[in-house]
């Protein structure tokens, strides 16, 4: 018998090599679908189309509990997680091939399809020619899976009502519907497709790559004017020198990140453009980075809040941002806040993914430094926070008004126009709630006994913070020593000594704004504008 033509396979060996080859498919689809998408648009590709469909259609609820488990990390096990099924998928629809060759190849296609269908209805698509990433990449896949099982030969079947012949002249390959398999052929075919597929995936990146590294390169280029008005310096005293606490200034590195991107937008400030248009706009404008470096730059120092943010959560962050006045690029076409007889109530920005977020009209034109931000901590903004331009606007949580890589601007009303998060159950109005944090000692401590510095963070955007206090288990109420405040648009940070005495302890903080309104003992989750509730840690006393 000729070494390249074995007998027919038979069962989990067969099986096996079905699963291979419907994996080798399914990479196969995959790098291909990446290559076209490099040159058709990078987030038109299959995963990154099907993880942003999964996102718009997870509920609230789950999406809030994998930010509270995942963390920014959200993104990255949602890709494993979709990479992981199919996988399976395609190991799947491999054995299938192996019995019925056609179904298998045709299940390929089917995924495709959805592909296809995630892709040409996400916020951020403009064109049919989306759908060709993965149309292209599962003809592939399937066309492969089809060749592939085709070197596996046919299996034996026996004659209908009898077990086929057995006598000692008869072979494997002779049984009636039998023939070998072509081992030589298909290992050859399979380590070409790998290859092939690996060559693909490769260009594919170096494609995205090479359209990346020009964002990249406008990044390294802005240089940022000196500001026309320039934020004050923080006060001698408004960052406490007490381990564990934290920063006054929030790093870029470690400033909080939750959106619904899962790649980064990497948007070229060479050819970037923001249009202002919509209802009562007399005048509309579209402006480039440029246009944007020119204008009067005010720099000032913001904490900035996600609503997702559990109480005592870390999804909050203070930073130096410098940018242009919303409320001045506004008056300049001719707006006017709905206080002054202006017909529309709700500014619409539109990020490059897609994303809509509305902000009240009144809020950002009336007086607070709501921005259009171009840096972050004195260098321009990380792609991760919205390079080249996003809004950052005072006293409200992120949802509504921190809309990151931003591209359009449209004033509108609210019962006119629905933004993509009040679509999922989230409140249309939503400034940010008095809260407080306790960053030492850490929930399950064991201090001993003596002083023990008990201290955090507590913030009312745009109110500012007058009181903070600190219960021990169901003693009173004791006030705690307020660093020096910044502005009202920064946290605050806290420190209160307490004599600690062995043994279980909960530890309770509390805080009260300009306005006189203690923050709530009553627990509510995020969903629709935010959790409330009083912060607590339990601690064990040595």
């Amino acid at each position: 018998m000729d070494d390249a033509t074995q007998q027919p396979l038979r069962g989990i060996t067969r099986l096996s090599l079905g699963a291979l080859s419907g994996l080798l498919a399914g990479y196969a689809a995959i790098a291909v679908a990446e290559l076209v998408a490099a040159a058709v648009r990078p987030e038109s590709g299959p995963v990154v189309a099907v993880g942003g469909a999964a996102i718009d259609r997870t509920p609230p609820a789950v999406k809030d509990w994998a930010i509270r488990h995942f963390g920014t990390n959200d993104k990255l096990v949602l890709q494993l997680g979709i990479l992981a099924v199919l996988t399976l998928l395609a190991l799947a629809l491999g054995m299938l091939a192996t019995r019925w060759r056609l179904i298998g190849s045709l299940g390929v296609l089917a995924f495709g399809v959805v592909g296809a269908l995630a892709a040409t209805s996400r916020p951020d698509s403009t064109s049919p020619a989306d759908a060709l990433p993965s149309v292209i990449g599962t003809l592939v896949g399937a066309g492969l899976l089809y060749w592939l099982i085709g070197r596996l030969g046919h299996p034996a079947r026996p004659t209908a009502g009898r077990e086929p012949a057995t006598d000692a002249g008869a072979t494997p390959a002779s049984l009636p519907g039998a023939s070998g398999w072509d081992r030589r052929g298909f290992i050859l075919a399979a380590t070409a497709a790998a290859a092939a597929s690996t060559g693909a995936g490769l260009a594919g990146r170096a494609l995205s790559g090479s359209q990346e590294q020009n964002a990249v390169a406008s990044r390294k280029d802005v240089v940022i004017p000196a500001p026309s008005s320039k934020a004050a310096p923080v006060p001698r005293g408004a960052a406490l020198r007490i381990g564990g606490i934290s920063p006054f200034m929030t790093p870029n590195s470690d400033f909080y990140r939750v959106d619904t991107a899962l790649t980064v937008p990497k948007v070229d400030a060479t050819t970037w453009k923001l249009r202002i248009h919509g209802k009562g706009v007399a005048r509309e404008l579209t402006l480039s980075f440029a246009d944007l470096l020119k204008m009067p730059l005010v720099e000032r120092n913001i904490t900035l809040t996600c609503v997702s943010n559990e109480v005592g959560g870390p999804y909050v962050g203070n930073a130096r941002w410098i940018g242009v006045r919303l409320a001045d690029l506004l008056e300049q076409c001719g707006v006017t806040p709905p206080s002054k007889g202006g017909p529309a109530d709700q500014l619409v920005a539109r990020s490059v993914d897609g994303m809509t977020i509305g902000s009240p009209v009144e809020d950002v034109m009336d007086g607070r430094d709501a921005l259009l931000a171009l840096g972050m901590n004195g260098q321009p903004l990380p792609f991760e926070h919205g390079f080249p331009v996003r809004m950052v606007v005072p006293g409200l949580y992120g949802y509504v008004s921190a809309c990151k890589w931003i591209q359009d601007i449209e004033l509108t009303t609210f019962d006119a126009y629905d933004s993509y998060w009040v679509k999922r159950d989230w409140a249309q109005h939503a400034p940010i709630k008095t809260e407080s944090r306790i960053d030492t000692p850490k929930p399950f401590a064991r201090p001993k006994t003596g002083t023990v510095m008990v201290a955090g963070v507590a913030w009312a955007q745009h109110r500012g913070i007058d009181k903070v206090e600190v219960r021990v288990d169901d003693g009173p109420w004791e006030e705690a020593r307020l660093a020096a405040e910044d502005t009202r648009d920064t946290w605050r940070q806290w420190s209160y000594p307490w004599q600690a005495t062995k043994g279980g302890h909960t530890l309770t903080v509390r805080a009260t704004d300009r306005t006189g309104e203690t923050q709530t003992v009553k627990r509510t989750p995020t969903i629709p504008d935010g959790a409330s509730g009083r912060h607590s840690v339990v601690v064990t006393v040595d």
